[in-house]
Formats: structure tokens, C-alpha cells, sequence
């Protein structure tokens, strides 16, 4: 195996609550009121929709979508939902710091360290450019059942939902997790901050038409013939922690780059959540940059002058 590449499940397509749109000559982001599944290739109008966007929508018998019917790949929560506070480099779409509010790893020019994590608005080093990013992994459809479609967010409300839903129904299922037939739905809210405008968030419920035992029971079932057949989830599991732990970031440069527009938007769009994935766009420079490259290069002087001193 190799060593400083995290392995990560295997993603076959996106879904996003956003699209890219043409706006003074730029490629900008903007938020959208549905999902759209799309693949991982682009064109030159934005990222190509997945063929399961199409019959998702057909099946569904609506315009948007807001609902889609999905399993998890993991029965432990923090497999399926890597949430962290997270600081990319604007240019490279590198991650330079990621943390859990007590401890961080941070690219230094010596190399990662392992530094305390005091949230971003305790620490100064990351204050105003580092923030909550959240990424989902599902499985959509029957095809392939270890291919997953993967929700990226720096949307907090999408993240403490998510991560409450994950919780209780790991509680509520014995830790049956990937056997639960689920539903991503998309739902809005207004605050004072969206000046009264509606929000969108993502939630996690059981599937439309179904009750809470009902899905516990088809969790049940669902478990006895994944193991009448051999299959073992404990060891996928292990496995899934083993290939995260493996790199000391999850996300590779261009990974970075399909979020960076979420950290640093250029542009609001009302009626959504401010961090919500949207498909990738090419963005004017950020003065907040020149804010990080001034931190970095601040951290590389007084790792010299600690290194000067010994």
C-alpha cells in the first residue's frame, strides 16, 4: 500500500445542491433549491449529469429534485461523515490545516505537525478562512455497491443534521447502519442571517412511505442476507478506517479545487446555504489569498527560528 495517499471509497458520481452559471465573463457558482447528480467529467457548460439524475426525476414524477433514496456504504457514523474544520490554499486547492476542535494536522514548511485546535474562532492562524467541511458518501441504485455518490458541504446546518440523523440511527439500529433504506431530502429553512429568505440544508430520513420500524425491520432482513451470503461489514469497515488513515489529508489537490468555491465565494445566491457543494467553477483571485499566503509564510519563519534555536 502506499504510503501518504489516503484511500478513499471509490466515488462514481456527485451530488450537488448548486450549479455553475455565466457571469461577467466568469464561470461563477450559485446555489440551487434541488440536487443534481452529476459525473465526474466535465464539459464545457459544467459537470455532465449523472444518468441516475434523469431517472431519479422520471421516478420521482417532479421538475426538482429533492428527495433521493440511498443506502451507506459503512456501518460506523464517522466512515460515512468525515466532518472537520478545514483550511484549503486558494490557488492549489491543497489542504493546509484540517481539525476536530482539539487537535489539527497543518502543512508546514517542515512537514505536517500535529497542532491543538482551538475551532477557527479561537485560532488565529485559521480566523475567517477556515471552516466546517463536511463530505458525505452514499450509495445510489443497484449497480455498483461499493461505488458511492459523495455530498461535499461547508453548509453547518447540512453538517449538524447530517451528523445527528447518523447518530440516532446507529443508536436505533443496533449500529445496522448500511443495511437502512434512507433518503437524502432537501429541506429549508429562514433565519435572521438570510434575511428571512429560505435556506436549503440537507437532511437523512428513512425512505418516503416508510415508518421508522418499518425500515428497522428491512435493516433486520437486510443484514441476515448479507450474512447468509458472506458478506462482512465489520472488516469493510476496518478496512475504510485503515485507507483514511493512510494519508494525512483525504482530499488530493484536485479534490481541493472542486470545493475551494465553497471556502471562498465570490458571489451570494439567496435562497440557500451559504458552504453548500456546488459543481466547480473557475473564480477571480480572493484578497483572502494574500491573508493565507502571509500566515504560511509567518508559520515558515518561526519554524526557522525554532529550528535556528536548538
Amino acid at each position: 500500500m502506499i504510503k501518504g495517499l489516503a484511500l478513499t471509497p471509490p466515488v462514481i458520481g456527485r451530488i450537488t445542491i448548486g450549479k455553475v452559471v455565466e457571469k461577467g465573463g466568469k464561470r461563477l457558482p450559485e446555489k440551487d433549491d434541488e440536487f443534481t447528480l452529476t459525473s465526474q467529467v466535465q464539459a464545457r457548460d459544467g459537470w455532465i449529469h449523472h444518468p441516475l439524475d434523469e431517472s431519479l426525476r422520471a421516478s420521482a414524477g417532479t421538475a426538482k429534485l429533492r428527495a433521493i433514496p440511498v443506502r451507506l456504504l459503512f456501518d460506523e457514523v464517522d466512515l460515512n461523515l468525515r466532518a472537520n474544520y478545514s483550511l484549503f490554499d486558494r490557488a492549489s486547492g491543497r489542504p493546509v490545516c484540517v481539525g476536530n476542535g482539539e487537535t489539527c494536522k497543518r502543512a508546514t514548511a517542515t512537514g505536517i505537525q500535529g497542532l491543538p485546535c482551538p475551532t477557527p474562532q479561537g485560532c488565529e492562524f485559521g480566523q475567517g478562512i477556515c471552516k466546517p467541511y463536511g463530505r458525505l458518501n452514499v450509495r445510489i441504485g443497484e449497480d455498483d455497491e461499493l461505488g458511492s455518490f459523495v455530498f461535499r458541504t461547508t453548509g453547518f446546518n447540512s453538517i449538524r443534521t447530517l451528523a445527528a440523523r447518523l447518530t440516532y440511527f446507529f443508536a436505533l439500529s443496533g449500529g445496522m447502519l448500511s443495511c437502512l433504506p434512507l433518503e437524502l431530502r432537501l429541506r429549508g429553512k429562514s433565519t435572521t442571517q438570510s434575511h428571512r429568505a429560505p435556506i436549503y440544508y440537507v437532511d437523512l430520513t428513512v425512505r418516503t412511505g416508510m415508518t421508522l420500524a418499518e425500515a428497522l425491520a428491512e435493516g433486520k432482513a437486510e443484514r441476515a442476507r448479507r450474512r447468509e451470503a458472506g458478506f462482512d461489514q465489520a472488516a469493510l469497515d476496518l478496512a475504510a478506517r485503515v485507507g483514511f488513515a493512510n494519508g494525512a489529508f483525504e482530499e488530493l489537490d484536485e479534490d481541493g479545487t472542486a470545493v475551494v468555491e465553497a471556502f471562498y465565494p465570490e458571489i451570494g445566491a439567496a435562497g440557500s446555504e451559504a458552504g453548500a457543494d456546488t459543481a466547480p467553477a473557475d473564480m477571480p483571485v480572493n484578497p483572502l489569498r494574500h491573508r493565507l499566503d502571509r500566515r504560511l509564510n509567518e508559520g515558515q519563519r518561526s519554524s526557522e527560528g525554532r529550528v535556528g534555536s536548538n
